[in-house]
């Protein structure tokens, strides 16, 4: 059996879409599982709408989502010789054919045929032109189309992993162009090209790329290619079933960084959409050595998956959970320079301090933007209070007095760490005769501005004796000169 051989090959015209990623992702895992190879290739002869700022942003997303190639990047813009050898052979063979219609001549065609409510197929007008007539037409400074003489009877029949065999009726499909006029060729000819003469064995690729598949396959037989093996994946659906788009939240590789999600987070999310590891279904968490090991295509299922940002906030709180902290405090920290709480290159102790405040919050954040958005008050000294808090706790009889207590207490502590400081409230709710709560929760909103977060006197050892002390007595002036006791 040859080496497995499998490719990627976007097309640089906008970012790394869920649904491209997850192609390249089924393609890893294949190839991985294997022993084989994994290609990337950048299709990137459409000239007018690849970008180099698109390539390179696929290559950072490819990267950050650990999928990495064996060989490539591979361009089809430096492959342009070989299309244009095999499209001249194929004429040469009369498989092929010059076409000199006019752009006024086939869109009169198309109207003709929405008028008449039919797909419109070209009807073969310059299949059999003579040498003399081909020299007329150039003479005359008509560009031409080079176009594949396909079958007008028969079926071409795809055979796929995923699907079994699928047919095509070859009435239906015309003389497809194979090189524009520009000279260039177009997606069908190219990829079928460098499919076969990069030895790719299988191609892995969206569903929408299943009605391509016989124009390309009729290429590979006109010049006499054996066809690699197909697997069309199944479509990625929104939750309402529509087609997946922006409405529906983030849908792009960079979108999903930008927004904080973990790159093993969407990486196991993404093998999930569309692929069942078996065994009862009922895991859910793999890493990607784990995913390799069991990919199967034949688990891969025909019916399209469902995009669940729901499940996959699921998944993303359980890698932050679970993430060594070193390396969640680095992924986190451009989050928190962004909402101005850090500024880089930190010092050893800021850096040890951001990390204990994420070691303290971590449990309630699901993405690294909300890791950032629930840690403020570790940094800032100004923030607002809770208007459902304040209500809820500085309104009550005796709320300041109770603050102001407990500050002065916490200033002749002799330890300030967090047993100490238990006892210490124990005590005053002792010699109060109030609830623990009652000191607990006016405490909370005095230092951080909210009603819930991490232990209380976790946060309080983390901000240090004098900021919770100042933040206390800041909170009881409040109470005393802006609220009303109820």
């Amino acid at each position: 059996m040859p080496t497995v051989r499998v490719r990627f090959a976007p097309s640089p015209t906008g970012e790394l879409h869920i649904g491209g990623a997850r192609t390249a992702l089924f393609n890893y895992l294949f190839a991985s599982a294997a022993g084989g190879e994994f290609v990337l290739r950048i299709d990137d002869t459409d000239l007018e709408r690849s970008r180099s700022d698109y390539i390179d942003k696929l290559i950072s997303s490819m990267h950050w989502l650990g999928l990495t190639w064996d060989e490539g990047p591979v361009y089809q813009s430096k492959r342009l010789g070989h299309y244009t050898e095999a499209a001249e052979r194929l004429v040469k063979e009369k498989k092929a054919y010059h076409c000199y219609c006019s752009t006024e001549t086939l869109t009169e065609g198309r109207s003709e045929a929405k008028k008449e409510n039919r797909a419109y197929l070209y009807p073969g007008t310059c299949r059999d032109l003579t040498e003399d007539q081909e020299e007329s037409y150039r003479s005359e400074g008509r560009s031409s189309v080079i176009r594949l003489h396909t079958p007008d009877e028969g079926t071409t029949v795809v055979k796929d992993i995923i699907r079994g065999e699928v047919d095509f009726e070859n009435k239906y499909i015309d003389d497809l162009i194979i090189i524009k006029s520009n000279g260039l060729p177009t997606y069908n000819f190219a990829s079928m090209i460098d499919d076969l003469q990069m030895g790719i064995t299988h191609v892995i690729r969206a569903e929408e790329h299943l009605s391509n598949t016989p124009r390309q396959q009729l290429c590979a037989e006109a010049l006499g290619y054996d066809l690699p093996i197909f697997a069309h994946v199944p479509m990625i659906l929104a939750p309402d079933r529509s087609k997946l788009s922006k409405r529906h939240g983030a849908t792009s590789v960079e979108e999903f960084y930008s927004e904080g999600y973990l790159p093993e987070a969407l990486v196991n999310y993404m093998a999930l959409l569309g692929w069942s590891p078996g065994a009862g279904g009922e895991e859910e968490i793999f890493t990607l050595d784990e995913m390799v090991n069991r990919f199967d295509l034949n688990k891969v299922t025909k019916t399209a998956a469902v995009y669940d940002v729901t499940k996959l906030g699921w998944m993303n709180s359980h890698y932050i959970r679970t993430y060594n902290l070193n390396k969640l405090t680095e992924a986190a920290l451009p989050f928190f320079e962004k909402k101005g709480l850090v500024q880089s290159p930190l010092k050893e102790q800021d850096y040890d301090y951001l990390e204990q405040v994420i070691a303290a919050v971590r449990e309630r954040a699901k993405t690294l933007a909300e890791l950032a958005d629930i840690s403020d008050y570790f940094f800032l000294d100004s923030f607002d209070y809770e208007e459902k808090g304040m209500k809820k706790h500085f309104q009550k009889e005796n709320a300041a007095s109770y603050i102001r207590k407990a500050a002065k207490l916490l200033q002749s502590l002799e330890t300030h760490d967090k047993e100490a400081i238990e006892a210490l409230y124990r005590s005053l709710s002792e010699e109060l005769g109030i609830s623990m709560g009652r000191l607990i929760h006016p405490t909370r909103m005095a230092i951080t501005g909210r009603t819930a977060g991490p232990g209380l006197f976790e946060i309080m050892v983390l901000l240090g004796r004098r900021k919770t002390v100042e933040r206390l007595e800041k909170a009881a002036t409040y109470i005393e000169n802006e609220l009303p006791e109820q």
